[in-house]
């Protein structure tokens, strides 16, 4: 059993760039049934990633706490139940 939930983001709104609090998540692109396939992104000590299936640019800020910036790109988990 995992210890912490990995975020989930998404690029609906179709921003240039996210900010998340994470450094390790899930792009799934948009929200489903046109989400593509759940990618893992690990960004290490970087600062930047881009997802390599949609190409989103996704930025570290530690202030975010896990979270997204802006916030509509985060997605519940809940929402797929």
């Amino acid at each position: 059993m995992a210890d912490r939930a990995i975020p989930h983001f998404h690029n609906d709104p179709g921003v240039p760039s996210i900010r998340v609090g994470a450094r390790e998540f899930m792009c799934i692109g948009a929200t489903p049934p046109f989400d593509h396939p759940h990618i893992f992104i690990d960004m290490g000590h970087d600062n930047e990633a881009i997802c390599g299936y949609c190409s989103t640019h996704f930025v570290y800020d530690a202030a975010l706490h896990g979270r997204a910036d802006p916030p509509e790109c985060e997605f519940a988990l809940d929402a797929m139940a």
